[in-house]
């Protein structure tokens, strides 16, 4: 998958009144009766990369940068009249087909509660898959992406929530990474799969993505909020945004190697991620 000089901005309206002083002061001035105003705020300016098969494109930033809307526009999910810019799978433009063949995993998942795991896939499968398949194939094609996402442990287990207990942090994202490979996609986008996940359980993860992208040879790209060193080092690509721009494309392991050729460099050996992050937010 190719971007390029993706822009997308969004008309915000600012009231010019004050509930908030109308309510506390009992009183109306003459700014409050002030007509509202339009202002366009970029989110995203001149972005510009490349996915390719088999890797992982890592998308680093803080808070803010334009990560999240990045992935939804990849994945055909913004706007179009307020989006401009070329999104090209296979150096085409993105149709209903193609936007057919993107799975999109959200950074807060809805699962019921009190289905095990191989329910909740069941059920997704029955419902997803085309009517002409077989059910035997759909019961196939659950045991194999649990197998192929470590599930088979947590088959029998109920997902649980905050009440309930049941399946682990990383367990219940593998489930909603999982409700996506049923539908055997080319392209996985993924918002912010690790947060909420220790250092370990974030590790796992990644691991089964980057396994996943280079057995079935699918592309990956995962936004990321602060990666352990361990973790970014599975990353084959990189960008990093900075207020809806990019400051860095290419390699992950020639990011330090570039921003040391243009004057930026860390004190002491750290977490590359962490320097990265240090940059996007001017520190």
């Amino acid at each position: 998958m190719q971007f390029v000089d993706i822009s997308y901005k969004v008309k915000v309206e600012t009231s010019g009144g004050s509930n908030v002083k109308r309510m506390i002061c009992g009183c109306i001035s003459s700014d409050d009766l002030s007509m509202p105003t339009i202002e366009e705020r970029t989110i995203l300016n001149g972005v510009t990369g490349m996915a390719c098969p088999g890797e992982i494109l890592a998308v680093l930033g803080p808070s803010g940068s334009g990560k999240s809307t990045l992935l939804n526009a990849l994945a055909g999910r913004l706007n179009t009249s307020a989006l401009t810019g070329s999104i090209l799978a296979n150096d085409k433009k993105l149709t209903k087909a193609t936007l057919k063949r993107i799975g999109f995993v959200t950074q807060d998942d809805v699962l019921y509660p009190h289905l095990t795991v191989r329910e909740t896939l069941l059920y997704c499968a029955l419902l997803r898959l085309p009517h002409t398949l077989p059910r035997s194939d759909k019961v196939s094609a659950v045991d194999s992406v649990i197998r192929e996402l470590g599930l088979s442990k947590c088959g029998d287990t109920i997902i649980g929530n905050t009440f309930i207990r049941g399946v682990s942090g990383g367990e219940r994202k593998r489930v909603s990474i999982a409700h996506e490979m049923l539908l055997n996609p080319s392209l996985l986008i993924l918002d912010e799969p690790t947060s909420g996940l220790d250092s370990t359980a974030a590790h796992r993860l990644v691991a089964t993505l980057q396994t996943v992208a280079k057995k079935a040879a699918k592309t990956v790209v995962m936004s990321v909020h602060q990666p352990s060193s361990q973790v970014y080092q599975m990353f084959e690509s990189v960008m990093v945004m900075c207020d809806g721009r990019p400051i860095y494309f290419g390699k992950g392991s020639q990011a330090m190697a570039y921003f040391a050729s243009v004057g930026f460099e860390p004190s002491f050996p750290m977490n590359p991620a962490d320097f990265l992050l240090d940059l996007a937010n001017g520190a």
